[in-house]
């Protein structure tokens, strides 16, 4: 504990007279201004926030295009008489004798086309999904065509040979059709056919004689899922030549 000095004991003697010397004024303890600290200004806050979300942005690890879903091959259709179709545009004969393309999700296989089903209902190609194998494109021709007839006629014999058409058909909760021309002025018609079985999109057109009708067919759970991938295969069917 601190003593408290008596007045008496700040005298002091310098000789054998005594002199009573007065202490000057003690001036108060010399105190440290206190140093406060201010808050950032709010041009420095932001500056270290755009800061951050950049570094967090380089850091970040972007996906590939390579492993995008939407990537896609081009498919060379020939529509002439074979035992096997199919193959994409590696082959440059078979590019160079196409008569029709149409884009193929990537990872999708090829279901090879034999003569009798060529013969029967006129498929040419098909594609599907292997992860749900009703999920698929396919081409049809048939030869003798010069022109489009009216666009429900053009369906209904579409529908005549082929029975999964005709149920999808009979039980969609609605059916659109639209006329559209290519940037040489042919003509198509496109088909929406949405039911309860499943989702199917339609393109059909006349060339080189023949009356080709392209299909992207998919079951009600793929097509909520995959309706952008499906729409973009539709879309990238056209005749060639």
């Amino acid at each position: 504990m601190a003593s408290i000095l008596h007045p008496s004991s700040l005298l002091s003697s310098s000789s054998s007279t005594t002199t009573t010397t007065t202490k000057p004024p003690v001036s108060p303890p010399f105190s440290r201004p206190q140093s406060t600290l201010s808050p950032p200004s709010k041009p420095l806050l932001t500056t270290l926030t755009a800061t951050a979300i950049a570094t967090t942005i380089l850091t970040t690890s972007l996906p590939s295009l390579a492993d995008s879903p939407s990537s896609f091959n081009i498919y060379y259709g020939t529509a002439a008489s074979a035992a096997n179709y199919g193959g994409y545009g590696g082959n440059s004969d078979k590019k160079a004798s196409a008569e029709y393309i149409y884009d193929v999700p990537d990872g999708w296989k090829e279901r090879l086309v034999s003569k009798v089903e060529k013969g029967t209902n006129g498929t040419d190609s098909e594609f599907y999904n292997p992860k749900k194998k009703s999920e698929k494109e396919y081409l049809t021709y048939l030869a003798g065509f010069r022109q489009l007839a009216p666009k429900d006629v053009i369906l209904n014999n579409l529908a005549l040979s082929d029975v999964n058409l005709q149920d999808l058909i009979a039980n969609a909760d609605g059916v659109t059709s639209e006329e559209r021309k290519d940037e040489n002025g042919q003509l198509y018609y496109d088909y929406e056919i949405d039911g309860v079985l499943g989702h199917s999109l339609i393109s059909v057109t006349c060339a080189n004689n023949k009356l080709y009708a392209h299909f992207v067919n998919a079951p009600a759970p793929e097509w909520k899922k995959d309706e952008g991938i499906l729409r973009h295969v539709h879309q990238s069917f056209k005749t060639v030549g």
